[in-house]
Protein backbone atom coordinates (compact mmCIF):
# COMPACT_ATOMS: atom_id res chain seq x y z
CA UNK A 1 0.00 0.00 0.00
CA UNK A 2 1.38 3.25 -1.14
CA UNK A 3 0.02 6.74 0.54
CA UNK A 4 -1.16 9.15 -1.74
CA UNK A 5 -0.90 12.29 0.41
CA UNK A 6 -2.85 14.80 -1.95
CA UNK A 7 -6.72 14.34 -3.61
CA UNK A 8 -8.68 16.06 -6.77
CA UNK A 9 -7.18 15.79 -10.10
CA UNK A 10 -3.60 14.91 -8.93
CA UNK A 11 -4.31 12.45 -6.19
CA UNK A 12 -6.75 10.22 -9.58
CA UNK A 13 -3.41 10.90 -11.40
CA UNK A 14 -0.44 9.50 -9.31
CA UNK A 15 -3.25 6.65 -7.88
CA UNK A 16 -4.05 5.67 -11.96
CA UNK A 17 -0.17 5.54 -12.48
CA UNK A 18 0.75 3.97 -9.21
CA UNK A 19 -1.32 1.17 -9.79
CA UNK A 20 -0.02 0.44 -13.25
CA UNK A 21 3.62 0.29 -11.18
CA UNK A 22 1.78 -3.09 -9.81
CA UNK A 23 1.46 -0.33 -6.27
CA UNK A 24 -2.03 -0.42 -4.11
CA UNK A 25 -2.41 3.17 -3.66
CA UNK A 26 -4.93 4.83 -0.96
CA UNK A 27 -5.51 8.67 -1.04
CA UNK A 28 -5.39 10.45 1.64
CA UNK A 29 -5.52 14.13 1.13
CA UNK A 30 -2.91 15.95 3.88
CA UNK A 31 -3.34 19.14 2.15
CA UNK A 32 -5.83 21.35 0.07
CA UNK A 33 -5.75 24.24 -1.58
CA UNK A 34 -8.09 27.12 -0.20
CA UNK A 35 -7.83 31.29 -1.92
CA UNK A 36 -5.97 33.74 -0.36
CA UNK A 37 -6.83 35.34 3.06
CA UNK A 38 -6.81 38.92 0.89
CA UNK A 39 -7.54 38.64 -2.85
CA UNK A 40 -6.99 41.99 -3.57
CA UNK A 41 -2.71 41.83 -4.99
CA UNK A 42 -4.19 38.79 -7.41
CA UNK A 43 -7.07 40.77 -8.65
CA UNK A 44 -4.73 43.62 -9.56
CA UNK A 45 -2.53 41.24 -11.03
CA UNK A 46 -5.40 39.65 -13.17
CA UNK A 47 -6.01 43.20 -14.83
CA UNK A 48 -2.40 43.76 -15.52
CA UNK A 49 -1.82 40.59 -17.03
CA UNK A 50 -4.51 41.26 -19.49
CA UNK A 51 -3.84 44.44 -20.21
CA UNK A 52 -3.07 45.10 -24.02
CA UNK A 53 0.56 44.09 -25.28
CA UNK A 54 2.48 43.98 -28.07
CA UNK A 55 3.12 40.48 -29.91
CA UNK A 56 5.99 39.45 -27.84
CA UNK A 57 6.78 36.12 -29.99
CA UNK A 58 7.82 38.02 -32.89
CA UNK A 59 11.46 37.83 -31.35
CA UNK A 60 13.36 35.01 -29.82
CA UNK A 61 12.65 35.00 -25.56
CA UNK A 62 16.91 35.83 -25.57
CA UNK A 63 16.37 39.21 -27.01
CA UNK A 64 13.99 40.07 -23.76
CA UNK A 65 16.50 42.80 -22.85
CA UNK A 66 15.86 44.76 -25.95
CA UNK A 67 11.78 45.02 -25.46
CA UNK A 68 10.53 47.99 -23.76
CA UNK A 69 8.40 47.78 -20.50
CA UNK A 70 4.81 47.44 -20.93
CA UNK A 71 1.44 47.78 -19.32
CA UNK A 72 0.81 43.96 -18.66
CA UNK A 73 4.01 41.66 -18.04
CA UNK A 74 6.65 40.25 -20.09
CA UNK A 75 6.56 36.42 -18.22
CA UNK A 76 4.91 34.70 -16.20
CA UNK A 77 6.48 32.27 -14.00
CA UNK A 78 4.75 29.67 -12.62
CA UNK A 79 6.18 26.76 -10.33
CA UNK A 80 3.30 24.36 -9.11
CA UNK A 81 0.37 22.69 -11.30
CA UNK A 82 -1.80 24.40 -8.77
CA UNK A 83 -1.01 28.31 -9.62
CA UNK A 84 -1.28 27.21 -13.42
CA UNK A 85 -4.78 26.22 -11.94
CA UNK A 86 -5.74 28.85 -9.82
CA UNK A 87 -4.62 31.77 -12.72
CA UNK A 88 -6.44 29.67 -15.26
CA UNK A 89 -9.64 30.28 -13.53
CA UNK A 90 -9.36 33.55 -13.49
CA UNK A 91 -7.52 34.25 -17.51
CA UNK A 92 -9.78 32.36 -20.04
CA UNK A 93 -6.60 32.68 -22.22
CA UNK A 94 -3.03 34.50 -22.01
CA UNK A 95 -2.34 37.45 -23.28
CA UNK A 96 -0.41 36.46 -26.84
CA UNK A 97 2.65 38.15 -26.62
CA UNK A 98 3.32 36.69 -22.61
CA UNK A 99 6.26 34.38 -22.38
CA UNK A 100 5.45 31.78 -20.01
CA UNK A 101 8.72 29.71 -17.85
CA UNK A 102 7.64 26.73 -15.93
CA UNK A 103 9.96 25.05 -13.08
CA UNK A 104 9.81 21.38 -14.25
CA UNK A 105 7.73 19.23 -16.96
CA UNK A 106 5.04 18.40 -14.31
CA UNK A 107 4.64 22.10 -14.33
CA UNK A 108 5.02 22.49 -17.84
CA UNK A 109 2.22 19.82 -18.90
CA UNK A 110 0.04 21.44 -16.37
CA UNK A 111 0.33 24.65 -18.25
CA UNK A 112 0.09 22.95 -21.87
CA UNK A 113 -3.20 21.63 -20.18
CA UNK A 114 -4.76 24.90 -19.90
CA UNK A 115 -4.01 25.98 -23.37
CA UNK A 116 -0.66 27.35 -22.64
CA UNK A 117 2.11 27.90 -24.62
CA UNK A 118 5.34 26.47 -22.24
CA UNK A 119 8.66 29.28 -23.73
CA UNK A 120 10.69 27.77 -20.86
CA UNK A 121 11.63 25.19 -18.63
CA UNK A 122 15.23 25.00 -17.16
CA UNK A 123 16.89 21.45 -17.23
CA UNK A 124 17.15 21.19 -13.24
CA UNK A 125 13.59 21.35 -11.85
CA UNK A 126 14.59 24.02 -9.37
CA UNK A 127 13.54 27.58 -8.29
CA UNK A 128 17.38 28.62 -8.80
CA UNK A 129 17.37 27.37 -12.31
CA UNK A 130 14.83 28.83 -13.17
CA UNK A 131 16.38 32.31 -11.89
CA UNK A 132 19.66 31.56 -13.78
CA UNK A 133 18.09 30.49 -17.04
CA UNK A 134 15.36 33.20 -17.46
CA UNK A 135 16.70 35.54 -20.07
CA UNK A 136 17.01 39.25 -19.18
CA UNK A 137 14.41 41.49 -20.12
CA UNK A 138 13.11 44.47 -19.10
CA UNK A 139 9.75 43.84 -18.74
CA UNK A 140 8.08 42.40 -15.38
CA UNK A 141 7.67 39.38 -14.46
CA UNK A 142 4.23 37.82 -13.13
CA UNK A 143 5.19 34.76 -10.07
CA UNK A 144 1.53 34.10 -8.69
CA UNK A 145 2.64 31.69 -5.94
CA UNK A 146 1.75 29.65 -2.77
CA UNK A 147 1.41 31.56 0.60
CA UNK A 148 4.33 29.48 1.79
CA UNK A 149 6.55 29.69 -1.30
CA UNK A 150 10.69 30.10 -0.59
CA UNK A 151 11.88 33.51 -1.45
CA UNK A 152 14.43 31.80 -4.07
CA UNK A 153 12.84 32.57 -7.03
CA UNK A 154 11.88 36.50 -6.19
CA UNK A 155 14.66 37.48 -4.72
CA UNK A 156 17.09 35.73 -7.10
CA UNK A 157 15.27 37.58 -9.97
CA UNK A 158 15.26 40.47 -7.98
CA UNK A 159 19.04 40.52 -7.40
CA UNK A 160 19.28 40.48 -11.54
CA UNK A 161 17.66 43.94 -11.63
CA UNK A 162 14.23 41.87 -13.03
CA UNK A 163 10.80 43.65 -11.74
CA UNK A 164 8.94 40.91 -9.93
CA UNK A 165 4.73 40.82 -8.95
CA UNK A 166 4.89 38.61 -6.18
CA UNK A 167 1.35 37.50 -5.79
CA UNK A 168 -0.09 35.16 -3.45
CA UNK A 169 -2.47 33.35 -5.61
CA UNK A 170 -3.19 30.03 -2.78
CA UNK A 171 -2.87 29.12 0.25
CA UNK A 172 -1.78 25.25 0.87
CA UNK A 173 -3.54 24.49 4.48
CA UNK A 174 -3.70 21.19 6.31
CA UNK A 175 -6.80 18.53 6.23
CA UNK A 176 -7.07 18.38 9.42
CA UNK A 177 -6.02 17.91 12.80
CA UNK A 178 -7.16 14.11 13.99
CA UNK A 179 -4.58 11.60 13.69
CA UNK A 180 -4.43 9.40 10.29
CA UNK A 181 -3.80 6.17 11.17
CA UNK A 182 -4.34 3.39 8.34
CA UNK A 183 -4.30 -0.74 8.89
CA UNK A 184 -2.44 -2.20 8.02
CA UNK A 185 0.70 0.71 7.66
CA UNK A 186 1.60 1.86 4.11
CA UNK A 187 4.66 0.42 2.43
CA UNK A 188 5.48 3.69 1.91
CA UNK A 189 4.13 7.10 2.18
CA UNK A 190 4.67 9.69 -0.73
CA UNK A 191 5.93 13.21 0.39
CA UNK A 192 5.79 15.74 -2.50
CA UNK A 193 6.24 18.91 -0.70
CA UNK A 194 7.49 20.33 2.51
CA UNK A 195 3.62 20.85 3.62
CA UNK A 196 2.98 17.25 3.01
CA UNK A 197 6.09 16.27 5.33
CA UNK A 198 4.88 18.52 7.77
CA UNK A 199 0.95 16.95 7.88
CA UNK A 200 2.62 13.75 7.62
CA UNK A 201 4.91 14.18 10.87
CA UNK A 202 1.80 16.12 12.70
CA UNK A 203 -0.32 13.47 11.91
CA UNK A 204 1.22 10.55 11.33
CA UNK A 205 3.78 10.02 13.34
CA UNK A 206 5.30 7.55 14.44
CA UNK A 207 5.38 5.99 11.57
CA UNK A 208 5.69 2.13 11.22
CA UNK A 209 9.06 1.32 11.08
CA UNK A 210 8.58 -0.82 7.89
CA UNK A 211 7.03 2.41 6.06
CA UNK A 212 9.54 3.88 3.65
CA UNK A 213 9.41 7.56 3.40
CA UNK A 214 9.93 8.85 -0.31
CA UNK A 215 10.43 12.64 -1.31
CA UNK A 216 10.26 13.97 -4.74
CA UNK A 217 13.44 15.47 -4.86
CA UNK A 218 16.42 16.55 -2.53
CA UNK A 219 15.26 19.89 -1.76
CA UNK A 220 11.34 17.98 -0.40
CA UNK A 221 14.03 15.21 1.92
CA UNK A 222 15.35 18.54 3.22
CA UNK A 223 12.24 19.78 4.63
CA UNK A 224 11.11 15.96 5.54
CA UNK A 225 14.26 15.49 7.77
CA UNK A 226 13.37 18.90 9.42
CA UNK A 227 10.08 17.59 9.89
CA UNK A 228 11.19 14.92 11.58
CA UNK A 229 11.08 12.36 9.47
CA UNK A 230 13.15 9.52 8.25
CA UNK A 231 14.06 9.65 4.64
CA UNK A 232 14.05 6.07 2.82
CA UNK A 233 13.71 7.33 -1.01
CA UNK A 234 14.65 10.40 -3.18
CA UNK A 235 13.15 10.88 -6.85
CA UNK A 236 15.97 11.39 -9.25
CA UNK A 237 13.91 14.38 -10.50
CA UNK A 238 10.85 15.82 -9.44
CA UNK A 239 7.68 14.06 -11.17
CA UNK A 240 5.48 11.75 -9.25
CA UNK A 241 6.34 9.28 -12.06
CA UNK A 242 10.19 9.01 -11.16
CA UNK A 243 9.12 9.05 -6.97
CA UNK A 244 6.37 6.51 -7.85
CA UNK A 245 9.49 4.23 -9.99
CA UNK A 246 11.72 5.11 -7.01
CA UNK A 247 9.74 3.77 -4.46
CA UNK A 248 9.09 0.60 -6.68
CA UNK A 249 12.82 0.03 -6.87
CA UNK A 250 12.85 0.81 -3.22
CA UNK A 251 9.97 -1.65 -2.61
CA UNK A 252 11.74 -4.43 -4.56
CA UNK A 253 15.20 -4.18 -2.24
CA UNK A 254 15.47 -6.00 0.90
CA UNK A 255 14.43 -3.38 3.83
CA UNK A 256 16.92 -0.58 4.70
CA UNK A 257 18.32 -0.91 8.21
CA UNK A 258 19.00 2.56 8.32
CA UNK A 259 18.07 5.41 6.64
CA UNK A 260 18.58 5.98 3.09
CA UNK A 261 20.47 8.82 1.07
CA UNK A 262 19.75 10.88 -1.90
Amino acid sequence: MVLVPRGGAWGDRVAAAARQRGLDPVVVPLIATEPPTDAAALDRAVRRLVAAVPDRRASSPSAGADRPDVAGYAWLVVTSATAVTVLAGRVPSLPSGLLVAAVGEPTARAARAAGWSVDLVPQDASAAALVAALPATDGAVLFPRSEIAAPTLVDGLRARGIAVDDVEAYRTVGTGDEPVALDPAPDAVLVTSGSVAREIARRMTPLDPRTLVACIGPGTATDARTAGLPVHVVAPSRSAEALLDAVVEALHQPAPDQEGHP
